[in-house]
C-alpha cells in the first residue's frame, strides 16, 4: 500500500498547523518537552513529542501492514516531513514501534541496552531521559500539571507515591518541601532510575526519601494506619508481571486498591489517583473517602488537549 503525494501532503500540513500552535504556547510557558501530534490522522498513526533538541517518535501498530521494503520507504517520507517541518536533523529523530495500548507493563520491556541518558528540565526541575532503550522515554509529559499540584502541596508532608516509574511525581514533592517521600514500583530498574533523578537534583537525604521495591498490592497491606498527608497512585491497566503475587485489573480492582491507601491516610489527607483505561468507571460509592472530584479536565496540560486518554481524580479521606 503505497502512499500517494496527496496523503504525505495531508500529513504535512497537519503537523504544521499543530507545531506552529503548540511550539509556540510552549515557548510563552518555558517547557522544553512536549506531544506535538498522536495519531491525527490513521494513515500516519503516529504519537511525536519533543525533549529539547530531539524527537522521539513513536509509530503505533496500524490495521493495514506494508512488507518491509514499502514500509520502511514510508517511513523516510514520514522522517523527512518531520525532520523539514519540526527543523530537527533526522539523526536526532528516535522511531519506537509500539501496540497501541491501555497498560503501562510494557514500559518495563527493554529494547536496548544503549543506555543513552540525556537530561532534560520541566519547571525547574531536572529528569534524566531515555529515547533508545524502552518504549517510555522515563517521563511521562500529560502529569506535567498534576505535578505542580504535587510540589505545591507538599510542604513538611508525609507523601507516598505508589506506582511510582521513575518518580518525577516524588522529585516535584521533594522540592515542594515534603517531609518525607516514599516512592514504591516493582521494577528495580525504575527505581534505579528514579533514584538518579533525586541526586540530579540535589535530593540526597536518605533519612527522608526512600525507594522500595515492592508489589504495591502486597505492600499497603503491610502500612499501618493514618500514616500520610498527600499520596500519588498511577497504576498500569492492567499487568501480569512475573514479579507480581496476583493480576493487577484496574476496573476490577480500584477500589479495593482505594480503600487500603486510604486506611493508610490521614484524615482529609489528599490522594491524586490517575489511570489510562478508556472505558473507566470510578465506582465512587464503595470508596471509603468523603469527598472525590473528577480533575480529569484541569490537569489536561495544553499539548494533550482534545488527545488525552486517562482519568485523574482527587480524593479526600
Amino acid at each position: 500500500m503505497l502512499m500517494n503525494t496527496e496523503k504525505y501532503s495531508m500529513f504535512r500540513n497537519r503537523l504544521e498547523k499543530v507545531f506552529r500552535h503548540i511550539s509556540k504556547l510552549a515557548r510563552r510557558q518555558v517547557i522544553s518537552c512536549y506531544r506535538v501530534y498522536n495519531y491525527d490522522l490513521p494513515e500516519f498513526p503516529f504519537c511525536i513529542e519533543v525533549y529539547d533538541d530531539k524527537i522521539y517518535m513513536a509509530e503505533y501498530k496500524k490495521r493495514f501492514e506494508m512488507a518491509d521494503k514499502e514500509h520502511d520507504e514510508w517511513m523516510d517520507g514520514c522522517l523527512k516531513i518531520v525532520s523539514e517541518v519540526m527543523q530537527i536533523p533526522a539523526n536526532r529523530i528516535y522511531v519506537r514501534q509500539r501496540q497501541r495500548k491501555e497498560n503501562r507493563e510494557s514500559q518495563y520491556e527493554k529494547l536496548n541496552d544503549t543506555k543513552d541518558f540525556f537530561i532534560v528540565e520541566e519547571q525547574g526541575l531536572k529528569f534524566a531521559v531515555n529515547l533508545k532503550d524502552y518504549l517510555d522515554t522515563g517521563l511521562f509529559l500529560d502529569h506535567r500539571i498534576t505535578r505542580n499540584m504535587v510540589r505545591l502541596e507538599a510542604k513538611d508532608k508525609q507523601i507516598l507515591n505508589l506506582f511510582c516509574y521513575t518518580a518525577s511525581f516524588s522529585v516535584y514533592a521533594a522540592d515542594g518541601g515534603a517531609a518525607n517521600v516514599i516512592s514504591v514500583d516493582l521494577s528495580k530498574t525504575y527505581l534505579k532510575w528514579a533514584e538518579e533523578n533525586f541526586k540530579l537534583n540535589g535530593f540526597t537525604d536518605k533519612t527522608k526519601y526512600h525507594f522500595v521495591h515492592a508489589d504495591v498490592k502486597q505492600y499497603l497491606d503491610q502500612l499501618p494506619k493514618d500514616q500520610f498527608d498527600l499520596v500519588i497512585m498511577d497504576p498500569p491497566t492492567f499487568s501480569n508481571s512475573k514479579r507480581m503475587d496476583d493480576i493487577l485489573d484496574i476496573q476490577r480492582d480500584h477500589v479495593e486498591l482505594l480503600n487500603k491507601t486510604l486506611r493508610a491516610m490521614k484524615k482529609d489527607a489528599v490522594m491524586y489517583f490517575s489511570n489510562n483505561l478508556r472505558s473507566f468507571t470510578l465506582e465512587e460509592s464503595r470508596i471509603e473517602a468523603s469527598l472525590i472530584k473528577d480533575i480529569t479536565k484541569a490537569t489536561t496540560p495544553f499539548d494533550f488537549r482534545g488527545k488525552l486518554q486517562r482519568w485523574c481524580f482527587k480524593i479526600i479521606k
